[in-house]
């Protein structure tokens, strides 16, 4: 990755590539999340479907809106943001998301394990940014915690009243879903 300019005066070329290529990381996530959350809300059913419907849409909108400000951030700092479905598959580290039609239960503790892994790497992104780029650590922290707000929404529909989480064990969506049914 070239990059044409640097922010700050005291960031190098070499934390410049870095911090692009690890927010590039965060945006394909995003990307990949929005996505998923689009598709759960279109497959969701059972007793709780409205309420679980109603409280996922405003979370793509969201997590969508997070993915433009890193891509704008990109920008920023001299990267090319790259928004292609290549570049989601290209950055994945986790498995995609393998539940179609299924219970507000499965798609959630899913949904969860899923979250883990976003708010985890968002957490090593604010790590590294606060190493280069306070502007950009900033803007993970604040979205970071939006996405453990959402993250916690989730988990209030699957906790029991001792605030345990069935699917607490699993680590992965599929395994979380199974669980949680």
């Amino acid at each position: 990755m070239t990059v044409q300019h640097t922010i700050a005066n005291n960031t190098n070329t070499n934390d410049s590539e870095r911090l692009i290529a690890a927010l590039q990381g965060r945006l394909s996530a995003l990307s990949d999340l929005h996505l998923t959350l689009k598709h759960v809300h279109w497959n969701v059913v059972g007793p709780s479907f409205i309420g679980v419907h109603q409280m996922i849409d405003p979370q793509v909108e969201t997590v969508r809106g997070f993915a433009d400000d890193l891509a704008e951030r990109i920008a920023a700092l001299g990267g090319s943001p790259c928004g292609t479905t290549a570049a989601i598959a290209d950055n994945r580290t986790w498995d995609d998301y393998s539940l179609g039609r299924d219970t507000v239960t499965a798609h959630l503790a899913a949904l969860d394990v899923v979250y883990d892994g976003v708010v985890g790497s968002h957490r090593a992104a604010i790590e590294l940014a606060g190493k280069i780029d306070p502007v950009s650590e900033d803007m993970l922290i604040g979205q970071t915690g939006e996405l453990e707000k959402f993250q916690w929404f989730m988990r209030a529909h699957l906790e029991d009243p001792f605030g345990d989480l069935p699917h607490a064990a699993q680590a992965t969506e599929a395994g979380a879903a199974s669980t949680a049914r």
